[in-house]
């Protein structure tokens, strides 16, 4: 009789106790994940974050994390580089019924906030790995990426007024991001996204890419179209002193980055722009009225348009604007031809990659 007892309890104390386990163990889980991606954080050289709290669905074999900052540790300001409200990662269950274990990885209302004044001392050839602290923090495959309600900023505090660019509602969506570092030069993940830029103006951008390297591979195409110009008066002013009144810009570019070297070009339309007429200082009016003369000269009257087309080459710490096109095509658009307002499309992967090569020859030699 006491064996059959004895017997019972083991019966209800084993399956009891495993339950305990569990329990506990799900308890301390998000404390124990949430020490984890804080500690990857604290290794990124140059930088400092945490995670505010982790929340963890067994079911759904994920876990979010709410409240993500980081920050250079010698900013001077303190508006955080990297901010995402929530990050949920997940496991991908269709692929997983293919025998395929990939993540999912959804970004809500992240922000890059690159103030000038905090990043302008950085050696522009101290290139940080990203890519070991992304494949900390999600271990396997991501194959899928989707951004909502993003917003990135080029920030000036210094100035005066502050220069604020920035592009906000930020949506994208990116596949088969492969978080492995590859060996060879190829784009696996696709990306789109769409967003609005400062002065209501719509961005459109789409492109193949690498993104998990040191200097991620890309080759990407954007359109930003009907911005309001009075909208760039602080950027201007500050590095022109000029204002505008009124106008309309668009912008249109392609760029092609292999190891580093980058080859594309920017071309930049501005349609019906009137400038201010200051009254409070002569020279000021001088330079205006300078700036208006030679705006009307090189402007093509039939489209109202000024415009030109930048090309840009050269290694990421080292990119050139190539002068004497860029004047050219700002008389070939006043008085040949106006350029048309789409992408080019004559920018490819394999101009970067010829250019890496070159540049990589160049230096061996050295």
């Amino acid at each position: 009789m006491k064996k059959r007892k004895t017997y019972k309890k083991k019966r209800y104390i084993v399956p009891l106790t495993i339950v305990i386990i569990v329990i506990v163990a799900r308890l301390l889980l998000p404390t124990l994940v949430k020490n984890y991606v804080n500690n990857v954080l604290a290794e990124i050289p140059g930088y400092y974050g945490q995670v505010k709290d982790i929340d963890i669905s067994l079911i759904r074999g994920a876990y979010v994390i709410n409240g993500l900052y980081l920050n250079k540790k010698e900013a001077k300001s303190q508006v955080p580089f990297i901010a995402v409200d929530k990050t949920d990662i997940s496991i991908q269950w269709k692929a997983l019924l293919n025998g395929k274990i990939v993540s999912e990885l959804y970004l809500t209302k992240p922000s890059i906030i690159y103030v000038f004044e905090d990043h302008k001392t950085t050696d522009s050839t101290d290139i940080e790995d990203w890519s070991k602290a992304l494949t900390d923090i999600v271990p396997i495959d991501i194959n899928h990426l989707t951004i909502t309600n993003g917003k990135a900023a080029f920030v000036e505090i210094n100035t005066s007024p502050s220069i604020d660019l920035h592009l906000r509602d930020i949506n994208l969506q990116a596949n088969n991001l492969r978080n492995v570092v590859q060996k060879k030069r190829n784009l696996p993940s696709t990306i789109t996204a769409t967003a609005i830029s400062i002065g209501n103006g719509k961005l459109k951008l789409d492109g193949k890419m690498d993104l998990v390297k040191q200097i991620p591979n890309i080759d990407v195409s954007l359109a930003l179209e009907n911005a309001n110009a009075t909208a760039l008066n602080n950027f201007t002013n500050h590095y022109s002193g000029i204002d505008f009144k009124e106008g309309n810009f668009n912008l249109y570019s392609e760029i092609a980055i292999a190891d580093g070297f980058l080859t594309g070009y920017f071309k930049p339309i501005l349609k019906d722009a009137k400038l201010i007429s200051k009254e409070d200082g002569f020279f000021e009016t001088l330079w205006e009225g300078f700036v208006g003369f030679f705006k009307f000269i090189l402007k093509n009257q039939k489209q109202n348009t000024l415009a030109t087309k930048v090309p840009v080459e050269g290694d990421l710490t080292n990119v050139k604007t190539k002068i004497l096109p860029t004047v050219t095509n700002i008389f070939k658009n006043a008085w040949i031809s106006a350029f048309k307002g789409k992408v080019d499309d004559n920018v490819a992967f394999k101009d970067a990659e010829k250019g890496a090569d070159k540049s990589n020859e160049k230096k061996k030699k050295k």
